[in-house]
Order: structure tokens, then C-alpha cells, then sequence
């Protein structure tokens, strides 16, 4: 894998130089065409106030104060800030990994080291390892602080972008709907979860990347993509939420080659339903034995 970025970790008075390198993304690219012939869609970088179009290297960050004057930011006023963490993956703490809420993890990257490196790469790989911690780091990319996770997945060291704890937003923000659920039906929705537990998450497969590339191969052919079938337009009635469960529960099952059973109905449904039967046939639940009439003479 190429290198994205090169620098070190700081771990104590001990530096570990390292390579950073991304995982693995399937994302499909796409570019702007004109749709009336096909044609590229480009974009030029022109200079507003000469109109003349600019090469990359003639170009430099600018920020915008608040009365609009721009500050030029060049690549060695970012390479030479006064900041620990502009050249290295400066590590402050080591936590337990359950203490790290998954709201905070970002983009993922894995770290490498060669020769002389290796060896207190591998000391700190065993130290995380033994401990059944995880390191909490600051570094600086792409013009920014940074938090970041440090972790062991097989026999290397991952690094896991995390948001500041101030870049999250509060849950109070977020409606929380005002329902009742009974107890049978918090029961149903625990043995559907139970049903699908035991996922093998290496069997996961991007559905929707395969989809997209029939669709373009079709086209590339020259023949009709292929359709969706239409769904079933959602109801507006009330559904009953048991049954739903339930039968989600059996189909489950049936997908995991497991032989679908029946659920005894609960003793209070049973109840009830008994007594609703009861009413229907006049008050007695028993069948009652038909003596036949006598004949009358005629």
C-alpha cells in the first residue's frame, strides 16, 4: 500500500517513525458531463482580479479575514507551526477501549514501520496488546489538530481519526418520541435479535456498489439497466406490532436454514381470546350434545 503520510509516534521519550497508509475504499468516481453531447465538464482556476487562468504551482491557501483582507498560508508556514504533533502522532493517554464512545470514530488507517523502527513498533504493539488498552493520540493533518485512536488489529497498529469531544452534538437536541411498548412486545424484539445474532461481518458485501456497477455495464453495452422491482406502497394502517415481530423472527430463522416454530400464544392473550370465544357461542366453551327431535305424527 503507498504511503499517505510519513512522520512518527511519540510514545513517551521513545519516537517510532512510521508510514501511514489508508484503508481499502471501493468507492465508484464519477465526473460532470454535458448532457446534451457528452462532453467533460472541467473547472478552471482564473484569477479575479487579471481573468487569467493559473497553474497548481502558482497558487497558495489564502484566509479571509473579517474585512476581507487574505493572508497567504504557504505549505512551510504549515510544515514549520510550532506544534509537537505537526511531525508526529504524539500519544497522551491510554484507556480501555470500552471507554471510547463509537460516536467519535472517524476514517481508519494502518501504520507501518521498517528497519530500526521495527523494533519499538513492536514494543508498543505488544504493550497495547497486553494492557487491553488504547492510545489515545493528537497529530496535525490536512491543516488541523487532530484526536486519534491507536489500536491493534492482527499484527498491526491501527489509527482511528476521532472527533473532539466539542464537535459532538448534544442527544438533547434530538426528539424522543412519547410511546408505550409492553413487556411481550420488548420480548419479541429480544428473540429477534437473538435470532440474528452470530454475524459473520466478512461475509458483509457493499450491495449497492454491485448494483451501480451492473447499471453502468449495462449501459456501457448499450442495453436497459436493470429495473427495481416496484415496492409495495406503505400503509397508513396500524399494524399489529407482535405479529410483525413474530413473523420477522420465523423468516429469520428459515434464512439461516433453521426449522421455523410456532409460538405458544401468551396465557394473557390465551384468556382472552378463550373468553371471546365463549361469548360468541352463548356462554359455554364445551360442545354440547344434539338430542335428536322426535317425529310428530303426521
Amino acid at each position: 500500500m503507498r504511503p499517505i503520510w510519513s512522520g512518527a509516534i511519540s510514545f513517551g521519550l521513545v519516537t517510532i517513525p512510521i508510514k501511514v497508509a489508508p484503508t481499502e475504499s471501493h468507492d465508484i468516481s464519477f465526473r460532470q458531463i454535458h448532457t446534451a453531447d457528452g462532453g467533460r465538464i472541467r473547472y478552471r482556476k482564473v484569477c479575479e482580479i487579471d481573468g487569467q487562468p493559473l497553474r497548481q504551482d502558482e497558487i497558495v491557501r489564502g484566509y479571509e479575514t473579517a474585512t476581507g483582507t487574505l493572508i497567504p498560508v504557504t505549505d512551510e508556514d504549515l510544515d514549520n507551526l510550532p506544534l509537537l504533533t505537526a511531525k508526529a502522532i504524539e500519544i497522551v493517554s491510554f484507556v480501555p477501549a470500552e471507554s471510547i464512545d463509537p460516536i467519535q470514530i472517524g476514517a481508519s488507517y494502518y501504520l507501518a514501520a521498517e528497519g530500526v523502527a521495527a523494533k519499538p513498533y513492536e514494543l508498543l504493539r505488544r504493550a497495547l496488546q497486553r494492557s487491553s488498552k488504547v492510545a489515545v493520540a493528537k497529530f496535525a493533518w490536512h491543516n488541523r489538530e487532530r484526536l486519534g485512536l491507536l489500536r491493534v488489529l492482527d499484527d498491526v497498529i491501527a489509527l482511528h481519526a476521532m472527533l473532539w469531544p466539542d464537535e459532538i452534538r448534544s442527544t438533547d437536541q434530538v426528539p424522543v418520541p412519547d410511546v408505550q411498548v409492553t413487556e411481550e412486545e420488548v420480548d419479541a424484539a429480544v428473540a429477534l435479535a437473538e435470532t440474528l445474532t452470530g454475524l459473520d461481518m466478512s461475509q458483509m458485501r457493499d450491495e449497492y456498489r454491485t448494483a451501480l456497477e451492473e447499471v453502468i455495464a449495462a449501459k456501457a453495452a448499450g442495453e436497459r439497466p436493470p429495473a427495481l422491482e416496484p415496492a409495495e406502497p406503505a400503509s397508513a394502517q396500524v399494524v399489529d406490532l407482535m405479529a410483525m415481530l413474530e413473523k420477522s423472527v420465523q423468516e429469520a430463522k428459515v434464512t439461516r436454514g433453521e426449522p421455523a416454530t410456532v409460538h405458544a400464544m401468551p396465557a394473557k392473550k390465551k384468556a382472552t381470546a378463550s373468553k371471546a370465544a365463549a361469548k360468541k357461542t352463548g356462554g359455554t366453551t364445551t360442545d354440547a350434545k344434539k338430542t335428536p327431535a322426535k317425529k310428530t305424527p303426521s
